[in-house]
């Protein structure tokens, strides 16, 4: 059995790959270009992949038995050409799910208390040193008791910040991008509605037809003055000039993890954005603490297992 991981570097250097040696023959790439993937997995009959594409040319003149997605989503695979082949695809899913929330809430928190301009303002040469009091007002923040918390996407992720944000003794309303989700423990509203009313808006969706530029110029406008708008799903939920562009002309806070497209384009309009006090960027890390990675390495190999278990 030969097995080729394509991109390893997105699992990090910090996770050791050894259970995959049980399975047989294994070549690591640290990252794999479009033009190189056919020839590395041409004889491969098991391949692990978290950004690489597999598409039905490379399904077709390869040996490939099974596909491990890296990940919980699989839209870098073509799934109907998978299926037409006989080629299983796994992906893992849940791994993430104790990281992406507590990323939620640290964006959020920093957000909230404005930490970035209180750090710089104690550090500074013209701030605390220079202040004839024992503390700093001049950018004051909320307290998230008995502030509402709006979730865009209940899936599971969903679900866990709901509860960690009623923890700190917010209320908790959703909307449902499928329009199929009706969970009991918690209030369902419309998009616009969550919007206009909520004090912290956090979205959990998965990019699809229904999510595609779910939050617009047209939208944008209904938010409150001084809300916080964060982004822990997919890239492409958000239209990003419309962001960039309401960001200098409002006063919300937004916290982004993920972009339409990764790494961030130089000519990507929110780095262009004025108030940067106001926007927090990361590079695709909520899904990634040391625990949620070891985890999906865990779920890979029992993939494997299970697959080679099936075969025998």
């Amino acid at each position: 059995m030969k097995i080729v991981i394509l991109d390893k570097d997105t699992l990090g250097n910090d996770i050791d790959l050894h259970c995959f040696e049980r399975f047989g023959e294994v070549l690591i790439y640290p990252f794999t270009k479009p033009e190189d993937t056919l020839k590395r997995v041409k004889d491969a009959q098991i391949v692990i992949t978290n950004k690489v594409v597999i598409d039905a040319k490379i399904m077709q003149k390869s040996e490939i038995k099974l596909i491990c997605v890296a990940a919980t989503g699989m839209n870098n695979i073509d799934l109907e050409s998978a299926k037409q082949k006989d080629i299983i695809v796994k992906n893992v899913a849940g791994y993430s799910t104790p990281s992406v929330v507590q990323t939620t809430f640290a964006m959020a928190l920093s957000l909230i208390g404005k930490l970035s301009y209180l750090d710089q303002y104690t550090k500074s040469d013209e701030g605390w040193v220079k202040s004839e009091i024992f503390t700093d007002l001049e950018n004051p923040y909320f307290e998230l008791e008995a502030k509402s918390w709006g979730i865009i996407g209940l899936g599971a992720i969903g679900k866990k910040v709901a509860h960690v944000a009623e923890a700190f003794g917010a209320s908790v309303v959703y909307y449902s991008t499928s329009g199929r989700n009706r969970d009991e423990d918690f209030q369902r509203t419309s998009l616009d509605d969550l919007l206009s009313s909520c004090d912290v808006i956090s979205i959990h969706a998965p990019l699809n037809e229904q999510t595609r530029d779910l939050i617009n110029q047209n939208n944008l406008k209904l938010l409150k003055k001084d809300a916080i708008l964060l982004n822990l799903g997919r890239g492409g939920i958000i239209n990003e000039k419309d962001l960039a562009d309401f960001i200098d002309k409002s006063h919300i806070q937004v916290g982004l993890d993920v972009l339409e497209h990764e790494p961030i384009g130089e000519d990507n309009p929110l780095r262009y954005v004025q108030a940067k006090e106001r926007l927090l960027m990361t590079p695709h890390i909520a899904w990634a603490s040391k625990e949620s990675r070891v985890r999906l390495v865990e779920g890979i190999c029992q993939n494997i297992k299970t697959f080679i278990g099936e075969e025998i």
